[in-house]
């Protein structure tokens, strides 16, 4: 992308809430990203984060098109952000940073003290991203269960 469009791109940009009528968009950016499983349902994911006391799926909005999204919440202590993607097309222009940046203000503004985030072993490429972010990486294992 040439400099004059990368400046388009950052002068368009705005980050707001999803709508209800963007989540098959989201979810089909976050297929291409490659960030679905099959053992989860990424609507139902949507839904649930969307416009809770404690959640919310963000989005980045470039031309009037769903260009990036990030889904944030908390616990009460810890923030969490998943399902950071950017449009194909559109990487390499902050927008994922400019997300990143959305969230956690957003869990300042919740009075959040923490942001955790999760990066798939062997994912080095999303793992640089954050190292630049100035996030550490954490010396934690996860645990899971599917209920």
């Amino acid at each position: 992308m040439s400099e004059a469009a990368a400046a388009a791109v950052e002068q368009s940009l705005q980050i707001r809430p999803l709508q209800a009528g963007e989540i098959d968009a989201a979810v089909a950016l976050w297929e291409t990203a490659g960030l679905t499983r099959p053992w989860n349902d990424p609507h139902q994911d949507c839904r649930r984060a969307m416009g809770g006391p404690a959640s919310d799926v963000l989005t980045a909005i470039v031309g009037g098109q769903l260009a990036g999204t990030v889904m944030v919440g908390h616990e009460g202590h810890r923030g969490w952000i998943y399902y950071l993607a950017v449009e194909p097309s559109l990487r390499g222009q902050q927008i994922g940073a400019q997300l990143v940046a959305a969230a956690e203000d957003w869990l300042r503004e919740q009075n959040i003290p923490k942001l955790m985030l999760m990066v798939r072993e062997g994912n080095d490429v999303v793992a640089s991203f954050y190292d630049k972010l100035g996030y550490s990486r954490q010396q934690v294992m996860t645990f899971g269960k599917f209920l």
